[in-house]
């Protein structure tokens, strides 16, 4: 007995053993076919470290199961910065069998905890979900894995879909799923438990849910056979408001099929004040409430291009009621009986149902119907009337730090049907008015009193030209001033207008009184203006008809904010308005730190406001001490100040003069800057701009396009005269790039250039997209003290200074396709005739050619003992030496060489034999047509360069531009963020976009 024991005992350890041994075994083979099967599949960059995956089969015995940390998916371009998928925890198990016998591995299980998945689709349909190989016919590849999962549980997961295309957008968070079933059947029931965060569900940028807990738990049958997805009865819930859902939803060959039907259940009317935004929240419990609510309806039918669904949805509250603990009064008699229904199919056919809607604000009754017949013929009954004590409705929700007073009466109706063919509209008689209303913030000490608004809206026939818009009167004071105003509107078909706006609003109080985050505001505005006109006008643009005039009055006003920290400052500004134009007569101000005056008119300024498209025209003189352009940079991620391209709106027609005594902007000082500018089109044109700087003076002509935002393009015709050379080095980094001698050069420069090309996002030219022709003038110079001086006399052991002086050089320059080209020119170099002749590289290279001409006699006493051996010859001291000189490298490290000839020793004997003075030329001629072929093959090199670099820049402008369209990511992602509770022992789960994975083996 014991013995058996023993064995049995023995057998178990060792089989114990095993088990636990078997994982460390067959790693490396599980490992590499789980990593085998991923680069066959997945046509993205997968990230994970192998050192993170474990395997064990003791999860979910008899399975194995691999578990791997930090595990993601990242797209591929134009996806390359979205994460599709991150996961923080990962177990996948596989039959173990399968995996280390058999030709396909089976999946079992998938468990899933802490993530985030991130779906894009763009306008054009592309979707970075669309990782998987094509095969050649276009066809996806079928893949070596086998689904034989009967579990998959997901927790802590957040979502992001953004469908541009459909202009759908869903955010939700804090995922958690579970379903069970045998997958590998083509039908089999599957329940699902599932609940999540609805952060924001947007469609067509309406806003449909927002902040909203879901869960649910139903058992679905699915069909794999037909797409045929069914759901049995089940429990699902939206905050508090539980429902039921059940019917089916199929995907034939064109669109989906829908046949759901769908109810409350166990619902009370505080089940349904829990969908309402800002009632459900942590005392959302202690709420008293009281009354039923009913609700159901059906979705039935196929979706697709050319139909959609018929639905009935109705809601029915009976006797509702509800108050917050700590206030006196509730909301009581809630009566709402609501239907949505089409029976057709077609959309428009879709009728909006509202017989009865009522309740009371404490003891002010409000009540209302609303009929809708259709969408096509907007057949409407409505009607809604009550009367409102605000005094008593701030009792039942009240505005933290407000008391508001004062009676607001309604009571408006609408019969009949608008076609707007016909000419016909509802008979409307509705009034509203605002009484003696009160405000007062706890942020100000004294209130808007006396805030009144008589209107009245009538139409008494149904006929257009009967209708009437009256706003009598308008008007509030605040301290001891006041602001009163009128509007008349008249005749639908045409909409005439008259009315006006008297007094003087303070803008710091109101700010006071209505704050606003992260913003400051202060200042008095006294207008008089009267305005009158017809619509009808401006669209048959009879401006001269348009009759608004009066004048309007800033004094110290300041605005700043997140956006503008600079701030803006008028100290006084005045402009009179008349029908054709406004004259803006004075306008003293600062812009930041920088005194601006302007003076001017804008003209067409009705046709602005009122039609889309129209252009507003001006002109306007603009003058400063002192502009700081610099302060108008943006601050880029780094702290560091850059500019930024400016777009320019394309429907101004705008003439300016400007003229400034200094004008700061990046690293130049500019001295009496003066110009003209023309705003027309989205194109900015410089005519006899001029301005002093850099020790001389600069005149430009030209133009700024940046319509294109991803490439701006600007041409420029520029005249400088005087111009300091190493200043000029200084400030521009195409000096620095393309002429990189002018750091040891002394002295000025004039020249005429036209210049055209490629800014980059910082505003800064593309040196490679430079296209630049001219003439460069240097009266005098001097040039000293470098390494290409120093190599040159190092090779030619000539016994010159490390100094050369320049006079009157003419030099040709041309800048195309990212390569400096100079011209052959002469100049003495000491007090040798030479030629110079080659290019510079926007990467920095160069590549010259430098002929001279030098007395043998200068080459010192070997020359001598050289000239001595030769006999029969005319050479002699003076004789003419051709030196060619070649000069590659780059400029602060050259590579210089003798071009025809390995040494100078070399060079001097074959010249001297070959009869110097009769063949030199041709000697030159032959190391000139060397170096211009090879000139072409780096001149091909340069261009590839260039152009991948533009492709670069281009790609990343197009980023940049695409990036103010993730805003809406960005922000689900921050709402998701300040919505979610993460767990003390876990990290935030939502992933930035752009994935840098470091120590990570990135896959594929």
């Amino acid at each position: 007995m014991k013995k058996t024991i023993l064995i049995i005992l023995g057998v178990f350890i060792f089989l114990l053993a095993s088990l636990v041994a078997l994982p460390f075994i067959f790693k490396d083979k599980i490992v590499e076919r789980i990593d085998k099967e991923i680069a066959e599949s997945i046509n993205a960059q997968v990230y994970f470290d192998f050192n993170n995956i474990s395997l064990s089969v003791f999860k979910r015995f008899p399975h194995i199961s691999a578990s791997i940390n930090d595990f993601g998916i990242i797209g591929n371009p134009p996806f390359q910065n979205d994460t599709l998928i991150h996961v923080d925890q990962m177990q996948v198990d596989f039959n173990l069998k399968s995996v280390l016998f058999g030709d396909y591995p089976t999946l079992t299980g998938v468990h899933v905890d802490g993530g985030s998945v991130y779906v894009k689709v763009l306008e054009d349909g592309r979707a970075n979900y669309d990782i998987t190989y094509p095969s050649e016919d276009g066809e996806e590849v079928e893949h070596n894995f086998k689904m034989g999962v009967d579990l998959i549980e997901v927790k802590n997961v957040n979502l992001i879909y953004d469908d541009r295309s459909l202009q759908y957008f869903m955010a939700l968070g804090q995922i958690e799923a579970e379903g069970k079933g045998d997958f590998t059947l083509d039908v089999y029931e599957l329940p699902v438990r599932a609940k999540a965060l609805i952060a924001d569900i947007t469609y067509e940028g309406t806003n449909y849910l927002r902040n909203k807990q879901f869960q649910g738990e139903t058992l679905m049958n699915i069909d794999m056979n037909q797409m045929k997805f069914s759901f049995g009865d089940g429990d699902f819930a939206l905050n508090d408001f539980l429902f039921d859902l059940n019917g089916f939803v199929a995907l034939p060959d064109e669109g989906i099929d829908f046949d759901l039907n769908f109810a409350g259940k166990d619902n009370s009317f505080k089940s349904i004040l829990s969908l309402v935004p800002g009632m459900y929240t942590e005392s959302f419990s202690s709420l008293k409430t009281s009354g039923s609510m009913d609700f159901g309806g059906f979705f039935r039918g196929l979706y697709s291009d050319t139909s959609f669904p018929f639905f009935d949805i109705a809601m029915k509250v009976n006797d509702g009621m509800f108050q917050y603990p700590e206030l006196p009064r509730p909301v009581s008699d809630i009566q709402i009986d609501m239907q949505v229904k089409n029976s057709s199919g077609n959309l428009e056919n879709t009728s909006i149902n509202i017989p009865t809607f009522s309740l009371n604000f404490g003891s002010n009754p409000i009540s209302g119907r609303f009929a809708l017949a259709d969408l096509v013929s907007y057949d409407i009954d409505g009607a809604l009337v009550g009367k409102l004590n605000l005094e008593e409705m701030t009792s039942i929700f009240p505005i933290e730090g407000m008391t508001l007073k004062g009676l607001l009466d309604v009571n408006a109706e609408a019969k009949g049907r608008y076609d707007s063919i016909a000419e016909i509209i509802p008979v409307i008689n509705a009034k509203l008015l605002l009484s003696d209303v009160y405000v007062k913030s706890a942020d100000y000490p004294a209130p808007i009193e006396h805030l009144n608004v008589n209107a009245t809206v009538q139409n008494k026939t149904g006929k257009m030209n009967d209708f009437v818009v009256d706003l009598t009167k308008f008007g509030f004071e605040l301290e001891d001033e006041n602001i009163d105003g009128r509007m008349k509107i008249a005749d639908f078909s045409v909409l005439n207008w008259d009315g006006s706006v008297k007094g003087t609003i303070d803008l710091g109080k109101m700010l006071k009184i209505f704050p606003m985050e992260n913003l400051i505001m202060e200042g008095k505005i006294k207008a008089d203006l009267l305005t009158k006109g017809s619509y009808k006008d401006v669209e048959e643009k009879r401006y001269n008809r348009l009759d608004t005039r009066g004048q309007v009055e800033v004094n110290n006003f300041y605005f700043t904010s997140t956006d503008l920290p600079q701030g803006v400052r008028i100290h006084q500004a005045k402009a009179d308005f008349s029908p054709d134009r406004i004259n803006l007569t004075q306008m003293d101000s600062r812009v930041g730190k920088s005194p601006l005056q302007a003076s001017g008119f804008l003209s067409n300024y009705m046709n602005f406001i009122l039609e889309e498209n129209a252009v507003l025209k001006g002109q306007l003189s603009l003058t400063s001490s002192k502009f700081d352009a610099n302060e108008w940079m943006t601050e880029s991620s780094g702290g560091d100040e850059a500019l930024t391209v400016i777009e320019l709106p394309k429907n101004i027609d705008f003439s300016m003069s400007l003229a400034a005594d200094e004008v700061i902007y990046d690293n130049l000082n500019l001295k009496e800057v003066r110009g003209n500018m023309t705003l027309k089109d989205g194109v900015l044109s410089f005519t006899d701009a001029g301005m002093k700087t850099l020790g001389g003076q600069m005149t430009l002509n030209g133009s700024y396009d940046p319509r294109d935002i991803t490439a701006p393009l600007f041409d420029l015709s520029l005249n400088l005269a005087d111009l300091s050379i190493p200043a000029a080095f200084e400030a521009f980094n195409t000096v620095k790039a393309f002429a990189p001698i002018a750091q040891h050069l002394t002295g000025k420069f004039n020249s005429n250039l036209n210049l055209s090309g490629i800014l980059a996002q910082d505003m800064m030219p593309i040196l490679s997209s430079l296209d630049v022709k001219g003439l460069l003038k240097v009266a005098e110079a001097a040039y000293q003290n470098s390494q290409l001086l120093q190599g040159i006399t190092s090779l030619t052991k000539l016994n010159d200074t490390n100094t050369l002086l320049f006079r009157n050089l003419s030099i040709p320059i041309e800048i195309k396709d990212g390569l400096l080209s100079v011209r052959p020119f002469d100049l003495k170099l000491w007090d040798y005739q030479a030629t110079i002749q080659g290019s510079t590289g926007f990467d920095g290279s160069i590549n010259y050619l430098l002929n001279m001409q030098v007395p043998a006699g200068r080459f010192g006493a070997q020359a001598n003992a050289l000239l001595a051996t030769i006999s029969g010859t005319d050479a002699n001291a003076s004789t003419l030496i051709p030196v060619s000189i070649s000069l590659g490298g780059t400029y602060n490290s050259p590579k210089i060489g003798l071009a025809g000839g390995n040494s100078i020793e070399n060079l001097l004997a074959a010249a001297l034999k070959s009869r110097v003075s009769s063949e030199r030329e041709n000697i030159q001629e032959q190391v000139t047509q060397q170096f211009r072929a090879a000139e072409d093959s780096i001149k091909r090199e340069v261009q590839l360069k260039a152009e991948i670099v533009q492709d670069s820049v281009k790609k990343e402008a197009e980023k940049k531009v695409a990036d103010t369209k993730e805003k809406v990511v960005e922000e689900a992602k921050n709402v998701l963020k300040g919505l979610i509770r993460p767990k003390a022992t876990k990290p935030d789960t939502v992933k930035p976009d752009t994935t840098k994975k470091n120590d990570i083996q990135p896959r594929i």
